[in-house]
């Protein structure tokens, strides 16, 4: 028999809306009304304020170690917001402008990076998962949520979040191929930052693109901007309505970058270039996106710089009533108790050591 070439079934696509430079391209162009554009904006925003306080926080001693998400809000915002209240988010960590777009209170986000497990309480009829540590656990999670949701018959989709690092775990090909073959109301949302913590992207796979493993498993995969809010909300878009409709999932790279560290226990300077960094700020999406928005007259320079006033005095607001609560929750010591009936001498140690470091920092 002839060797003859196989030509697959699915092609992929890369899908850019609104240029670096803030160019639009009228064609592609999402149709999303003013007033949703606005408060896309306004989350964007107040996640990168939140996350600088965060940051600053963080380095007084006040919450722990956390994920900032900075560099990374269009990739978020531009893909929760296709999502109808009642579908299901599953976050890994780095999800803050999606927690925040689905209602998670500003004080709750930081009561958890404080250390008390309260903050990780999904408010009341919120269809959002807690935030998942283990790189790429989460998404068998959400394709059983899917599974269960086709089971009953319900028009509802699951989305859920993860890096490039987590396509080198197994998790992320089980999940993608339990997917397709159930035919399960999944999204799979890629953030492709460039960096698994300290792993370049070109050393986790010799693949040209994330979004072409989809391929393989026989699922749309679509590669996009992942700094072009409009881009990213106009595939996820599609992919919602192609799992809603019962036509399986669809795998989403949104190519982005984070500007920031991976967590706070991280020094990105010992593995990745300062001109690297300063390249892609120059790809700032909420820069990109207020250029848009002046452009087609929905805010001015001075209605961005009141909002941007207005979020930064509700971050401090959610810092003092957190700080209040925090007052009421018991005293961090306490974790130390209840574990062991004899404390061993080293845990004994680190108490001691966490007592007297608060009581320098109480004064």
């Amino acid at each position: 028999m002839p060797r003859k070439k196989l030509k697959p079934k699915l092609q992929l696509e890369y899908l850019s809306v609104l240029d670096d430079k803030g160019k639009l391209d009228k064609d592609l162009e999402p149709k999303i009304d003013g007033k949703t554009l606005k408060r896309m904006h306004r989350v964007m925003l107040l996640c990168r304020r939140f996350d600088e306080h965060l940051l600053k926080w963080q380095r007084q001693g006040r919450v722990g170690t956390f994920a900032p998400v900075k560099g990374q809000e269009a990739s978020q915002i531009g893909s929760v917001a296709a999502l109808k209240d009642e579908d299901w988010v599953v976050p890994s960590f780095r999800e803050t402008a999606v927690a925040l777009w689905r209602g998670t209170p500003l004080t709750g986000l930081i009561l958890y990076n404080a250390g008390y497990n309260e903050g990780g309480q999904i408010p009341e009829n919120q269809n959002d998962l807690p935030i998942s540590i283990p790189v790429a656990s989460q998404m068998c999670q959400a394709v059983g949520i899917a599974y269960a949701m086709k089971i009953r018959r319900e028009k509802k989709v699951t989305m859920v979040y993860f890096g490039d690092g987590a396509t080198s775990e197994g998790d992320f090909h089980e999940s993608l191929n339990m997917a397709q073959v159930f035919n399960t109301p999944t999204v799979f949302l890629c953030q492709n930052n460039h960096w698994a913590i300290s792993v370049p992207r070109e050393q986790q796979t010799a693949s040209s693109t994330l979004a072409q493993k989809a391929l393989a498993y026989g699922m749309p995969g679509i590669q996009v901007d992942g700094n072009d809010l409009l881009a990213v909300y106009a595939a996820t878009q599609e992919a919602v309505e192609r799992a809603r409709k019962g036509e399986g999932p669809t795998l989403i790279e949104c190519v982005t970058y984070r500007l920031s560290v991976h967590t706070t226990a991280d020094d990105p300077s010992k593995y990745r270039s300062d001109d690297e960094v300063e390249t892609w700020m120059e790809r700032d999406p909420i820069i990109r996106m207020q250029q848009y928005l002046k452009d087609k007259k929905l805010l001015t320079e001075k209605q961005i710089k009141k909002i941007d006033e207005e979020v930064v005095e509700e971050v401090n607001k959610a810092w003092d009533e957190a700080a209040e609560q925090m007052e009421d929750l018991g005293d961090p010591l306490d974790m130390f108790d209840h574990v062991y009936a004899d404390m061993p001498p080293y845990l004994k140690e680190q108490r001691d050591a966490l007592k007297q470091s608060m009581e320098v920092r109480r004064g």
